[in-house]
Parts: C-alpha cells; sequence; structure tokens
C-alpha cells in the first residue's frame, strides 16, 4: 500500500503548493477582507511623508487611496525603510507598494507592475533671466550645479558643462539662484514639487530630455487579475479627474505624461 501513501502525499504537496499563503495574496481575498494594503515609506516628501499633525499624507498616498476606492476597498497602509520595503512583498506584509519603485527590466524579473502612473524626465533648469542657455547643447563651457554621482551629473557633463558639486537637488537649485552655477540638470518632479511651494522662484525649465523614468505599483508576481484590476482603477481616476486633482495639489501639473 505504500504507493497509495506516495500519491496521498504527492496530492496533499500539489495542495500545498497551489494553496494562497495568506489572506490578501489575490484580488479576491483583498476583495474578502475590504482591505488593500500598502507598503509605503512614509519619509519621502512629496510622496509619502507625515504632515505637521503626523498624519500620512502625500501624491503616493492619495493615489493609492483612489486606486483601493475603486478596487472597492480600503487603502491600509504599512510604512517601512526604503532598504527592505520591496522585499516586504515576500514576506506577504502587504499586496503592493507604491512608493515611486522605478519600472526596471531587474524588477519585472521578480515582481509585476502596474501600468506607469508617473512620469520624470531630466530637465534643463536655468535662472529665469538666463538667454544664454536654452539647450543641454548650450551647457558647453558653462558651470553646472550636480551631485557628482548622479545620472544627471553624467549627462552634464557629457554635454561639456563645468560640473560644481552639491548634495542634491535642493543645493544644486541655491547654486543657480545665487549665481554660482548657470544651470543644474536635475529632476522635473523635483522641479514641479520646488516651484509649487516657492511659485516666485525666479528659475525656468529650457529643455528636457526626450526619454522617460516611469513608476508603477508593485506586486507580487503572477496575480493577473490584481494587475489588471489595479490598471483598470489607475484608467478610471485618470478618466473621471480624481488623478488630475492629486497631481495638481502636490505638483502644480499633469505628472503621468
Amino acid at each position: 500500500m505504500n504507493w497509495l501513501k506516495t500519491i496521498a502525499a504527492a496530492a496533499a504537496l500539489q495542495t500545498l503548493t497551489f494553496a494562497p499563503v495568506l489572506a490578501g495574496e489575490n484580488l479576491d481575498q483583498i476583495k474578502s477582507a475590504g482591505v488593500f494594503k500598502i507598503g509605503t515609506e512614509g519619509t519621502y516628501a512629496p510622496f509619502t511623508f507625515h504632515d505637521a499633525d503626523n498624519k500620512l499624507v502625500g501624491f503616493d498616498v492619495e493615489i493609492g487611496e483612489a486606486v483601493a476606492e475603486k478596487l472597492g476597498v480600503k487603502a491600509e497602509f504599512v510604512e517601512g525603510k526604503w532598504d527592505g520595503l520591496i522585499a516586504g512583498l515576500d514576506a506577504n506584509r502587504y499586496d503592493a507598494v507604491i512608493n515611486q519603485v522605478g519600472i526596471t527590466e531587474a524588477r519585472k524579473q521578480k515582481y509585476d507592475f502596474s501600468d506607469p502612473y508617473i512620469t520624470s524626465k531630466a530637465v534643463l533648469i536655468v535662472k529665469d533671466d538666463n538667454a544664454d542657455i536654452k539647450s543641454f547643447e548650450d551647457l558647453k563651457g558653462k558651470r553646472s550645479a550636480q551631485s557628482l554621482t548622479s545620472n544627471f551629473g553624467k549627462l552634464a557633463e557629457n554635454a561639456g558643462a563645468e560640473l560644481v558639486g552639491t548634495d542634491g537637488f535642493d543645493q544644486s537649485i541655491q547654486l543657480v539662484l545665487t549665481g554660482r552655477a548657470d544651470a543644474t540638470i536635475n529632476d522635473s518632479l523635483s522641479f514641479l514639487d520646488f516651484k509649487k511651494q516657492k511659485p516666485d522662484a525666479p528659475v525656468k525649465i529650457v529643455a528636457e530630455k526626450a526619454d522617460a523614468d516611469y513608476s508603477g505599483i508593485i506586486v507580487r508576481k503572477g496575480d493577473p487579475e490584481l494587475v489588471a484590476a489595479i490598471n483598470k482603477a489607475l484608467a478610471d481616476i485618470k478618466a473621471d479627474g480624481t488623478y488630475q486633482k492629486i497631481s495638481e495639489k502636490y505638483f502644480g501639473a499633469d505628472v503621468s505624461k
């Protein structure tokens, strides 16, 4: 009768292998639980951060809430440090991560992504009264304020600029404003956030790279129904104006394009 035991054991193993691990693993379980669990940092303004009342707010937070509403459930956020945030999906701590996660081929090998919900581009920023720099080619021989190890710094260097090293966007903008640098190549989302906070700052975008970086909602691999539902939710919030309202609130522009 050993062969019967072997078949029974194999059947049990197959059942275990294909059974869901935790509630929230797929769309049906999310709807049954009434909760869409979302991993996020909570320390990355303006995307996910705590306001003066210590409430979790931000662009990604409101996108997550809007998507959950379209799914017919409530959003529940689980905060964690960036280094372990995506790995939290593997540990079933949440159903998705919404935290400006860039869609890359390396990540797509292990996880699934929604359609892109936000776009960022490399933009060339100068003072309002600068008439000499109108394109990336015009950076040749000019001083560009850049984080030396960033891709933006490499772009400026390739254009022939003299690099003025900085710690990041805020310092780069200040050097442009004070005239210690002629320009900076930086992230379009950072610039829009800065102008939203300081609309009178005398800086402008004069050129942008055609290539864009896209972020998406990242989930565990192998759940096409959940991905499809999230994609429909994203399409719906764009169609009904919810996305535009959230985008304008945090960036003063539509950041989906």
